[in-house]
């Protein structure tokens, strides 16, 4: 039988925490190492319905991309969301592991995945962290297989993507699309790398207004796709690849997990 530590050990193998960006808290953040798995469950964020559904289904661990906690807490008790939803799990004796930023930036993590969703060719990342085992680093860029006027681009994204919404930023309607950066979640700072790296478009998750108006000023289109969608169709192929990893154990990907937003 696995126990966390083994599952531990395969997910810093597939997402190293040496990617993880300097503010993020990754790694087993709540469990005993030594605990059995039977059953596991991936989710993009823990919040109180998604923790519900892994003490109904009797997780024994839970791997959630957004960290809980995130940043330290003096006290863990039920007069806060946070705490409720820790509190709840550690009753529940369910772990908690986190790879966010080091999933992001994985050689085959949430960018890689996502740009070859696109059919990117010569995909690389806009930054390099080279590891021994494969290149990996901060969010991907790659070229189409042909050059697309905006609006035939925004066509393209929403049907690969399953898209019936998206937020788009074009500095120039005519400028044809070649090379695409991408950064999931909440990439909009990455508007710098990508413009430097000659895209002409950034696929992010979401974008803050001024970012938005820096990359048209620097005649970088955007296109914002929303947070959760940008990141919750790896948390489902996470669990695939940990079934295969570990097929003693039930590997599921939250039903509970929703985007907080409605696009309407």
């Amino acid at each position: 039988m696995a126990t966390v530590a083994d599952i531990q050990q395969v997910l810093q193998s597939f997402a190293p925490i040496e990617l993880a960006e300097s503010w993020d808290n990754v790694g087993l953040l709540v469990g005993d190492p030594a605990h059995n798995v039977h059953r596991g469950m991936t989710c993009l964020t823990l919040t109180q319905s998604v923790a519900e559904e892994a003490l109904h289904q009797a997780a024994q661990l839970v791997v959630t991309h957004h960290p809980l906690p995130f940043r330290p807490l003096a006290r863990i008790t039920t007069d806060h969301h946070y705490g409720r939803v820790l509190w709840q799990l550690i009753r529940g004796g369910i772990a908690v592991y986190s790879a966010h930023t080091a999933f992001d930036s994985a050689a085959q993590g949430i960018n890689q995945q996502l740009a070859e969703r696109l059919r990117l060719n010569d995909i690389r990342p806009l930054a390099v962290h080279q590891l021994d085992r494969a290149p990996a680093g901060v969010g991907r860029c790659g070229a189409l297989e042909e050059s697309l006027s905006g609006e035939q681009f925004v066509r393209f994204l929403k049907s690969a993507l399953s898209l019936s919404n998206l937020q788009w930023s074009a500095c120039d309607a005519a400028k044809p699309i070649r090379r695409v950066a991408i950064a999931c979640g909440s990439g909009g700072s990455f508007w710098e790398r990508a413009a430097e790296a000659d895209c002409q478009v950034l696929v992010t998750g979401d974008i803050g207004f001024h970012q938005a108006l820096e990359a048209s000023a620097a005649q970088l289109a955007v296109a914002a796709i929303g947070h959760f969608v940008s990141e919750r169709f790896a948390m489902e192929n996470l669990a695939t690849y940990l079934g295969e990893q570990f097929p003693e154990c039930t590997w599921w990907a939250s039903q509970r997990d929703r985007d907080p937003f409605q696009w309407l």
